[in-house]
């Protein structure tokens, strides 16, 4: 099993925290998300990690880890920074991972098990944390259904909450046969397309095109980190309630 970490944009949303450096290496109780992912990820027995780097890449080169750059960061978003790993995901098994989120290593150990070509893992109880972070949470919060397992919906604006049991966090699992079939959708897209295309319009189309998509749900025990705000917020909650349901921190770190 090989790690993959997304982290070749900006994070214009995080202001002045990203102007001297990458959005994954901005820290969050005392470590870089990026080192948090990489320790969620050897917690788990994947030690092969590859970056895929976009903006300001040199500053990875600290981290004993592979990288890959994508050259057309600036004007390209994840689907593309994802094809630039196609050596990889054709030949192995790979946890793919966003760059700006941190989680609990039981969560990657989980998806590794799973069974499935393409398996992403969901948020059961990700009210409670949209609710820390939006006044209201369906200004961000998109579909989300699963069936015994398999993904049926996603991605949709929605303006009822009985339309979302969960939602997407940006870690899934790619084998070598689901990421063929990745790559047969994509083949119908121009480039244009594909440059604009993130990730969760990438499972619907996936879901269009007829492909199936398994699901590994978990309970809080993750973050996602947009703006300056999440990084208040988090920091005051963590630091107020060790019970904290999406305290993604573990022990022997």
């Amino acid at each position: 099993m090989k790690g993959i970490i997304l982290a070749a944009g900006r994070g214009s949303r995080l202001n002045t925290l990203t102007d001297n450096k990458p959005k994954p290496l901005v820290n969050l109780a005392g470590k870089t998300l990026f080192e948090w992912q990489l320790a969620a990820m050897a917690e788990s027995g994947i030690n092969d990690v590859t970056v895929m780097t976009g903006y300001l890449a040199e500053q990875f080169s600290f981290y004993k880890t592979k990288s890959i750059h994508n050259f057309d960061w600036a004007v390209s978003n994840m689907v593309r920074t994802l094809l630039c790993a196609d050596d990889i995901l054709s030949s192995q098994e790979c946890i793919v991972s966003y760059g700006d989120i941190v989680y609990h290593p039981d969560i990657v150990k989980e998806l590794s098990l799973a069974k499935g070509d393409i398996v992403i893992s969901y948020d059961k109880k990700w009210l409670d944390l949209w609710s820390l972070r939006f006044e209201n949470p369906l200004d961000d919060a998109e579909s989300f259904a699963e069936q015994d397992g398999v993904l049926v919906d996603i991605g949709r604006t929605v303006s009822d909450l009985a339309e979302i049991s969960g939602q997407y966090m940006g870690l899934l699992l790619i084998r070598p046969e689901g990421w063929k079939q990745i790559k047969k959708v994509l083949d119908l897209e121009s480039k244009q397309v594909i440059d604009n295309l993130d990730m969760t319009a990438l499972l619907q189309r996936l879901l269009t095109n007829g492909i199936k998509i398994n699901t590994v749900g978990i309970s809080g025990r993750w973050l996602e980190i947009d703006d300056e705000n999440d990084l208040a917020q988090y920091k005051t909650i963590s630091n107020q309630n060790s019970l904290w349901l999406h305290d993604w921190r573990w022990q022997g770190i």
